[in-house]
């Protein structure tokens, strides 16, 4: 017999974790979580700083890439993607932010009701748990921990005075009234020094309902969908094929790749796209897979007089006793970020909200652990994060075949506007200014990268093709909105077929202007509420 549940969610990602744990609340309501990965048991789960060790791991990555770019010199950049418990919360490197509040605010302009700053504000409100305590931009009850990068082993104070000094504003909460300005981090971390991803945070204290299941390594390869509405989902798991029915709804928590893939290769999608590789179409949805967004970024580096860096935190002995006071105390070097701080500008003063973000990072990009005795050392050096908050350049998600395990067909398409190279163009003059000024100039020998050769755009131009990555931000790809194009409406429901949505950060129109696991979290918050009519 076919198994039933009133809801079905794909993926127990940053989104579908939410979800688990809202829906399940309703002790009627019989829930069917399913992820593609396994547990995420590993120790370097919970230790704040072993994401060095996790991210991008192909025991826990789904190893996509995106198509070769001419335009970045033929290159393919990896697209990190979490394949275990938790997803990308599980992985990613814990940078707590929002975005701007015009960010929300244009969704709502765009025909989106519902998905203002005013409207999403208490969703963000009642999924924290601040180090702040409650206020009227912060929650203090949440699920989600939500601690502050105490900066004094990282270089903060001496950052945050050549920001100063450069004439950039501070800002006491990126999150509250001033949206801009230098800030030191904030990182979703308990106060016993774990990582909280919505698997610890939100998954683990539900599963103890007797009316939420959870199903690992397991894949969906296929929605049921009958006289136009979802009714089902066909699985591959440890048990081989099967198939299972959703009373009330099935719910998309795939992510920005595999959420319009599995829409795809369900006859969901472009019309003529879908017949090339000989699926019927059910429903013509040209926007599916497309409006593809992410963050550019470029890393600058400067080689440090002295060994002041985090380098120093990694020989092998020391780096051995911040592992086991983590272990017994929760603190020490490994219990966080190792970042200095942020800052979130604007290149240009005409501009209405920050372009540019910069992560300061006390440390080389290939920083190791290394031994007292080896003469082979590395540098000391001090990287920026350069990361552009609102690129023009749209990309799409497409299918490589009918086969459900094959990889999506992933083309970035970045760099494809002038205004995206002028933005990253002023996010390094903005480090240059900064650098310049003391104590970080009494610091600094020489600038790595892109080198202080390199002045003129042109020579700018050819280091970003040269060097541009991606923050692992993706975005956009079933749309939210009211017009004929968008994939969802505004509560979320895919266009054209009933008791079925996409909840993840693929609805979202535009991607908001800072890392995104925060609003991925709050979307799915909201989603709970629409999908509980609350």
């Amino acid at each position: 017999m076919t198994e039933a549940f009133d809801h079905i969610i794909i993926g127990a990602g940053s989104a579908g974790c939410v979800l688990a744990n809202r829906l399940s609340e309703d002790a009627g309501s019989r829930v069917l979580l399913i992820e593609a990965g396994g547990e995420d048991r590993s120790w370097l789960f919970r230790m704040p700083l072993g994401f060095m060790m996790t991210a991008a791991n192909p025991a826990y990555d789904w190893g996509y890439a995106s198509e070769p770019d001419p335009k970045l010199g033929g290159r393919s950049l990896p697209l990190p993607r979490g394949r275990v418990l938790g997803g990308c919360s599980s992985v990613n490197g814990m940078i707590y932010m929002r975005g701007h509040a015009s960010d929300y605010d244009g969704w709502r302009q765009m025909g989106c009701r519902g998905w203002g700053h005013d409207d999403v504000l208490p969703y963000f409100r009642r999924m924290e748990s601040s180090w702040r305590g409650a206020g009227p931009y912060h929650g203090s009850d949440g699920p989600l921990a939500v601690s502050r990068v105490e900066g004094g082993h990282l270089l903060a104070d001496r950052v945050r005075a050549s920001v100063r000094a450069a004439g950039f504003a501070e800002s006491d909460d990126l999150s509250g009234e001033r949206q801009e300005g230098f800030s030191a981090c904030e990182v979703t971390v308990d106060r016993r020094g774990r990582r909280a991803s919505t698997a610890r945070a939100y998954l683990r204290p539900a599963l103890v309902r007797p009316n939420l299941t959870l199903w690992t390594r397991t894949q969906a390869i296929r929605l049921l969908i009958e006289r136009g509405r979802a009714v089902g989902v066909e699985l591959r798991g440890p048990d081989g094929l099967r198939q299972v029915r959703a009373r009330r709804e099935v719910i998309l928590s795939g992510g920005a790749y595999n959420s319009p893939q599995l829409l795809m290769l369900s006859g969901i999608g472009p019309a003529e796209h879908l017949r090339e590789h000989f699926i019927e179409p059910i429903v013509d949805a040209p926007g599916v897979g497309r409006n593809l967004s992410e963050h550019p970024l470029v890393y600058m580096s400067f080689a440090a007089r002295e060994p002041a860096t985090f380098l120093s935190a990694l020989r092998i002995d020391r780096a051995a006793r911040s592992v086991l006071r983590w272990a017994l105390t929760g603190g020490g070097p490994f219990a966080s970020q190792i970042t200095s701080g942020v800052l979130m500008l604007r290149t240009r003063p005409e501009l209405e909200r920050p372009d540019i973000q910069l992560v300061f990072l006390p440390v080389r990009l290939d920083a190791k652990l290394w031994h007292p005795l080896s003469r082979n050392r590395q540098e000391h050096v001090l990287s920026v994060m350069v990361m552009q908050l609102h690129p023009e350049s749209r990309g799409t998600v497409r299918l490589a075949s009918a086969d459900p395990f094959a990889k999506p067909v992933v083309d970035l398409d970045l760099l494809s506007t002038p205004g995206d190279f002028a933005d990253i163009r002023g996010g390094i003059a903005a480090v240059r200014r900064i650098f310049a000024q003391p104590p970080l100039a009494d610091l600094v020998r020489v600038e790595l990268a892109p080198g202080a050769d390199r002045q003129d755009d042109a020579a700018l131009d050819v280091f970003i093709r040269d060097n541009l990555k991606i923050t692992q931000h993706p975005a956009g790809t079933c749309r939210m909105g009211e017009d004929r194009d968008a994939v969802v409406d505004s509560e979320l429901r895919v266009r054209g077929i009933e008791g079925l949505r996409v909840v993840d950060a693929s609805i979202m129109p535009t991607v908001p202007g800072a890392n995104i696991n925060a609003a991925v979290i709050m979307v799915a918050e909201k989603a709970a509420d629409m999908i509980r009519d609350r």
